[in-house]
């Protein structure tokens, strides 16, 4: 069996490595992108990460599906063990963001970080600039949507009164969009234009 060279490891603290590291590392951003279900997250932070340079899309209930068995299920209310399950779920991403943007690589984490969740999030990502997106539709535009979709996100909730219950309890962090009558294309046009708003100055 033929076998394949091996690539010398490059040292990461070389000296003609160390300056085009660097600057990688100062340009990576973290882009935090939430939203209630049915908002479009998946959609505009995928998009969002191809217009960027370098960037991953850091799926957030990706960390949940990995979970084989044992899994909690996220219904309302949460059980001891889904309360847990999402707490790792959302420590899981933060670091994830951390390492691809220690690397240089910008990192679009999406996921419900809604109510006091978010300002959590916030706490739980290292990395500096951090922008954060909440993309708030109207519930009928949301509506629309949900019935459009194969999975079934609200079980018992209405939409109107979880939106009511979101826009009452989550802190007015970063930048809020109504992507209503927006494409996916003009939204993420909004969130490069606009991330000097949607930064978090502190924490």
């Amino acid at each position: 069996m033929p076998r394949r060279a091996v690539r010398p490891y490059a040292d990461p603290m070389s000296t003609a490595d160390a300056a085009p590291n660097h600057a990688r590392v100062e340009a990576a951003e973290v882009f935090l992108i939430t939203g209630v279900m049915a908002a479009g997250k998946s959609t505009v932070a995928q998009a969002l990460a191809e217009r960027l340079p370098c960037a991953a899309h850091v799926r957030g209930d990706g960390f949940r599906r990995m979970i084989v068995s044992g899994r909690a299920e996220m219904s309302n209310p949460l059980s001891p063990a889904a309360e847990a399950q999402l707490e790792l779920r959302h420590r899981l991403a933060a670091t994830v963001a951390d390492a691809y943007a220690d690397a240089g690589i910008s990192a679009v984490v999406q996921d419900l970080y809604l109510g006091g969740d978010l300002e959590r999030m916030v706490g739980l990502i290292r990395h500096r600039p951090l922008s954060v997106i909440v993309l708030a539709p109207r519930p009928d535009v949301v509506e629309a949507r949900e019935a459009s979709r194969p999975k079934r996100g609200y079980g018992d909730w209405s939409v109107a009164d979880f939106d009511t219950a979101v826009r009452a309890e989550t802190p007015r962090l970063g930048l809020w969009i109504d992507s209503s009558e927006l494409s996916v294309e003009a939204t993420v046009d909004l969130i490069l234009e606009r991330r000097a708003e949607a930064r978090i100055v502190a924490g």
